[in-house]
């Protein structure tokens, strides 16, 4: 299938009705994998800091507003376990192919039993309906299997090759994020994301603060931003610019708790590598 063909086909399913009927999507922790001695160690920091550059769209772009940035977007998919359709977060990621989309796990997979999501579309900069920069239909997606086969929440991270559209790749068209690796566990960040505990997840929605480790026992890092369901996939950036729109990738948003903690899955050189091996594929 062509570029052209697989992102009509997307696009068309993907009608006004759909997208308002798609349900968020969340993973209760308590309902799935943490990591332990039966599972994949989780992510360390076991080399040197470092980041992957940004990108700014190929127009020069500015955007302005802090609370809405075009390198972040809604996700939509249908679930092949049950039939339904859903939202996720998601964002550009800046790589040699230029189509590269980071998200969590639970966004592209099932998990342990489960399997590849169907009909996926990333929408950058979604608002109430409106598609400003088009669909961008998945092509490619890369998990980890410690996802994949155990639903550990370590691992609860992806990344995904877009298709072109009219010609065009998605970085080139939106801007794209950098990527952060191996640095320490408390950063300021700003979240982005489409909680459906805030207007119903119809536009994109911020969270700043110092990210801090979970516990001594548990590696990935938490927020207190209370993004609900459908913010899972959303950027964790560091230094992000509120005049570019743009940052360094450092986390993505993969649970929420009672109290309204936000987790996210810790960057360290598993993530580093699956970038490598995804980065330039087209």
């Amino acid at each position: 299938m062509n570029s052209t063909s697989a992102g009509e086909a997307v696009e068309h399913y993907w009608t006004p009705e759909r997208m308002r009927n798609a349900r968020p999507v969340s993973v209760d922790a308590a309902g799935h994998g943490e990591s332990g001695h039966d599972r994949q160690q989780a992510p360390q920091a076991s080399g040197t800091a470092g980041s992957t550059p940004p990108a700014a769209p190929a127009s020069g772009e500015i955007r302005t507003a802090l609370y809405e940035t075009s390198v972040a977007g809604k996700v939509f998919f249908t679930d092949p376990s049950d039939g339904r359709d859903y939202v996720c977060s998601a964002s550009a990621l800046n790589s040699a192919s230029k189509q590269m989309v980071i998200t969590a796990g639970h966004c592209v997979h099932g998990g342990d039993g489960g399997d590849w999501m169907r009909n996926w579309a990333y929408v950058p900069r979604y608002r109430d309906g409106n598609r400003p920069y088009g669909t961008f239909a998945a092509k490619e997606f890369r998990a980890f299997n410690g996802w994949i086969n155990d639903s550990d929440l370590d691992w609860d991270v992806a990344m995904v090759t877009t298709w072109p559209r009219d010609g065009d790749k998605l970085v080139n068209v939106t801007g794209g994020n950098g990527l952060s690796y191996n640095y320490s566990r408390e950063q300021d960040v700003t979240v982005n994301g489409y909680p459906g505990n805030r207007d119903n997840g119809q536009s994109q929605w911020y969270c700043t603060g110092t990210t801090e480790r979970v516990s001594v026992f548990d590696g990935k890092i938490q927020l207190r931003c209370d993004f609900g369901g459908g913010s899972s996939g959303g950027p964790w950036m560091r230094e992000f610019d509120d005049s570019s729109g743009l940052g360094y990738t450092n986390g993505v948003t993969s649970t929420v708790n009672g109290d309204g903690w936000n987790k996210s899955p810790y960057f360290g050189d598993s993530v580093k590598q699956m970038f490598d091996d995804q980065g330039s594929a087209t």
